[in-house]
């Protein structure tokens, strides 16, 4: 070989190298992407959201799920404007949104600080709330468990903000002082904090309405399999 051919050799083993990783990312880019879809979902009920996703992801043809954690404000306006085509939310459930999955969680518990004597009892009973002020949502519709919770506290009770998403987050105002929370079991079961106690609430019968609400005029093949597996996953729980 001659002295110019040998000073290119260098050259066309890089010429060799940047084909074959040109190869290697077109045969990558040449296989499609799975079909995807966004569901919104309450936090309280995110272990709901995530086993439909791993159930979704390992169907013979999977669905890449993107999970978006909302509170019941942003979720409906997300759906409203189309930017997500269905969440899990609570009831009241957007008009003009089919909703089906409905299912309920009760809610029979009251979150109360470490230190407070009512941290000790065994059950909490009405008449020891008489000091205490409750924690609810200005958004009370009628019919609502929030909205007969408060009818049956007369006046005891603190408003926080428009809805109550994410009753892990209240729990730091519960540790201030600021009030108690109304816990569901999904709660109860799932945080453990040094600073809260949960003590069951006497004659309680309270419960949460939550349901997947999806609009019928912006069906996929991907929400009809969504629909489909949430409904698979709450007959398996």
């Amino acid at each position: 070989m001659s002295t110019a051919g040998k000073a290119l050799l260098p050259y066309a083993d890089a010429v060799l190298d940047a084909a074959a990783a040109f190869g290697t990312e077109a045969a990558r880019l040449a296989v499609p992407a799975p079909p995807s879809i966004r569901l919104a979902y309450a936090p309280l009920v995110g272990v709901l959201a995530a086993r439909v996703a791993r159930r979704l992801a390992t169907r013979a043809v999977p669905v890449d799920v993107e999970l978006w954690p909302a509170g019941w404000s942003s979720a409906t306006a997300s759906l409203a404007a189309g930017e997500v085509p269905a969440a899990i939310l609570s009831a009241p459930f957007p008009p003009g949104f089919t909703t089906t999955a409905r299912f309920q969680v009760t809610v029979g518990h009251l979150a109360v600080p470490a230190g407070d004597p009512l941290a000790t009892v065994a059950r909490i009973r009405p008449e020891n709330l008489s000091r205490h002020g409750i924690l609810l949502p200005r958004n009370r519709p009628p019919g609502s468990m929030w909205a007969r919770l408060a009818e049956r506290l007369r006046g005891r009770y603190r408003e926080l903000t428009d809805d109550i998403d994410d009753f892990a987050a209240v729990l730091d105002l519960v540790s201030a002082g600021a009030g108690l929370l109304p816990a569901p079991h999904l709660l109860v079961d799932t945080i453990r904090r040094h600073d809260i106690r949960f003590v069951p609430l006497d004659g309680a019968g309270l419960r949460l309405m939550y349901g997947l609400s999806w609009s019928p005029e912006r069906t996929s093949a991907e929400l009809m399999t969504l629909v489909q597996t949430v409904h698979e996953v709450l007959r398996t729980r």
